[in-house]
């Protein structure tokens, strides 16, 4: 259907002679529809609220909050993100609550924490990040309100490996370059390299440090920062002095000290218990030996009277 409405203009109250005036009419129709689309819709609110960001571990669980405003019933809620996601349906007078979800790829991953029906997702993905949005129908007031989420997955991060490079020239300084990197790191990671000298912490920012060192100089030692929104790591101590002062001090001497103390620890208890194993089978072999010389000299006696050897029989 469509509707109609004029704007009229009426004529002045004198006229010159001879010149009529008339009723000017500028008539528009529209249809309904377009009339509904620009009328406000004052039974909705929460257009103009900016999302709440949330932020998720990787494979660990997250809850988008939702709020309830006091003093309403609610008739349904309805979750999404880019599609539906789920329909929540409160039960009525001790009756179960009904609950639909929609979207296949949050099947066995979400429930709704009561009472305001807060939407928890467990084993979150990648692809679990992005805009979420809660629609709640109130059957108290007639009105719809919107909760809008701004869903963040990060990694935890693992331990920071350290790259170093060095140049020592003649007499001169040695210069180290110290590059920090973190496996799988991710988006939004930020570095920086701690120095402790005359008990005070010295902070830069950046992946990468350079420095240089003469054996005359403080022996100092460098620790590597790594740090998401959900997490934050520090490396072992890097020594400056080691690598300066002796060309062939390679890297993996500080890195897997404590990985070749641990081999030869476990190298001694594999010669212990072999010790014990052979002591064992020594003993053994030893109480045996006196058991078969006095056979031996029984049978040989046997043999001598005659007689057969009792353990023949």
């Amino acid at each position: 259907g469509s509707v109609a409405w004029a704007v009229c203009h009426p004529a002045p109250a004198k006229t010159a002679p001879r010149l009529r005036w008339y009723k000017t009419c500028i008539l528009r129709t529209v249809s309904i529809k377009e009339a509904e689309d620009t009328r406000p819709d004052k039974g909705y609110s929460g257009d103009d609220v900016d999302p709440e960001e949330v932020l998720a571990v990787l494979q660990e669980s997250i809850t988008l909050p939702l709020e309830i405003p006091s003093g309403e019933e609610v008739e349904d809620i309805i979750w999404s993100s880019r599609i539906r996601l789920a329909t929540v349906v409160p039960g009525k007078e001790g009756h179960p609550d009904t609950i639909t979800v929609t979207n296949s790829r949050y099947q066995g991953r979400v429930s709704f924490l009561g009472p305001s029906y807060s939407l928890h997702i467990s084993n979150v993905t990648w692809e679990d990040s992005g805009s979420y949005e809660a629609q709640v129908n109130l059957r108290t007031s007639q009105i719809s309100t919107t909760q809008r989420y701004n869903l963040r997955v990060y990694r935890r991060l693992s331990e920071p490996q350290i790259t170093v490079n060095f140049e020592i020239s003649g007499e001169g300084p040695c210069n180290m370059s110290l590059t920090c990197s973190v496996e799988k790191a991710g988006l939004d990671v930020t570095y920086s390299w701690i120095s402790r000298e005359d008990g005070a912490d010295t902070a830069r920012e950046g992946s990468v440090f350079s420095t240089s060192w003469r054996p005359r100089d403080n022996a100092l030692s460098y620790t590597c920062r790594a740090g998401n929104p959900v997490s934050n790591v520090s490396s072992r101590l890097i020594p400056a002095g080691p690598f300066c002062a002796d060309p062939g001090y390679p890297l993996e001497k500080t890195s897997t000290s404590f990985c070749l103390l641990a081999k030869g620890l476990l190298l001694l208890l594999l010669l212990v218990i072999l010790a014990v194993g052979l002591w064992y089978i020594r003993v053994q072999t030893r109480c045996k030996t006196p058991r078969m010389k006095t056979l031996r000299r029984n049978r040989m006696k046997l043999r001598k009277k005659g007689k057969p050897d009792p353990s023949w029989a």
